[in-house]
């Protein structure tokens, strides 16, 4: 896990367990004794990618350091119905505490992932490469980025703090493209901050304006056709980074990618996806 990702995820473990277990578990804790042991399975119910192991390590380790993982899958692997990801051993009540925790994580994000791989494969061949959006759920953002990492596809930016975006409204906000990527440059500078610039551009012309204001280290074309995409790469090729993003789905996919762009963003991966289905059970 990238260090940087770590606390967040950490924060996101906190307040799962305060969600879920609050002043405690008190079925568990009425129902099996505190010094109980078990054993329990990861057990996939449905073909696709696995995700999120790394993390259920992390909710069990601080649910109770005394609990043993024993890991049988990869993260990034592909699975079937019926392949046990991990077995778990430790004190009972902390296995069931972390029970529902451990899949609502480990379900979203290997329902990403696998989402992320349909996309992937579509781009094979083509040197694009698919890239997720700031389109996540609230406070999941990170774990649904790693899955997508883990499912084959890119990262663009975390949030509004690594990257500068001139998307429609920052445009038309600030008098223009001329003007926004010069008040972006001496922001930078007075900030002393090292940031990569993107635009969006909604018509060709566009792209001459960001040009003409010095250029940037990327041009997202937003809500271009195809036959448009193909003129717009004509025009930027080889100049800056080229990604297309808005109202891609995965059966056009390809047919952007063969125009020739870097990058396809797709909200899709992190926002519209079925959970992969599995389950935590009890074992010998």
């Amino acid at each position: 896990m990238k260090k940087e990702y770590e606390a967040l995820v950490n924060e996101l473990i906190e307040l799962a367990i305060k969600e879920d277990i609050g002043d405690g578990d008190h079925t568990s804790l009425a129902t099996i004794p505190m010094h109980h042991r078990g054993k329990m399975k990861l057990l996939v119910k449905e073909p696709g990618i696995i995700a999120g192991i790394e993390v259920a390590r992390m909710v069990f380790r601080r649910l109770d350091p005394e609990v043993v993982v024993d890991q049988r899958i990869e993260d990034g692997c592909q699975v079937k119905p019926g392949d046990i990801a991990f077995y778990v051993e430790g004190r009972t009540v902390s296995l069931l505490q972390a029970e529902r925790i451990v899949l609502n994580i480990m379900q979203r994000m290997s329902g990403v992932a696998t989402q992320t791989a349909e996309y992937v494969k579509r781009l094979e061949g083509t040197g694009c490469r698919v890239i997720d959006t700031r389109k996540t759920t609230p406070g999941m953002r990170v774990l649904e980025k790693m899955a997508v990492a883990l499912g084959g596809g890119g990262n663009h930016r975390i949030g509004l703090f690594d990257m500068i975006l001139l998307k429609d409204n920052h445009i038309d906000f600030a008098g223009g493209i001329g003007a926004a990527l010069a008040a972006v440059r001496t922001y930078l500078k007075r900030e002393h901050r090292d940031l990569k610039i993107e635009v969006e551009v909604r018509t060709l012309e566009d792209i001459d304006q960001v040009f003409a204001a010095g250029g940037a280290d990327r041009i997202m074309l937003d809500n271009f056709p195809v036959e448009r995409t193909i003129e717009a790469v004509r025009r930027i090729a080889g100049r800056c980074e080229i990604e297309s993003s808005g109202g891609i789905t995965l059966e056009t996919l390809r047919d952007y990618a063969l125009c020739g762009v870097d990058f396809i963003s797709v909200g899709a991966l992190t926002h519209h996806i079925i959970s992969l289905d599995m389950s935590l059970k009890a074992c010998e």
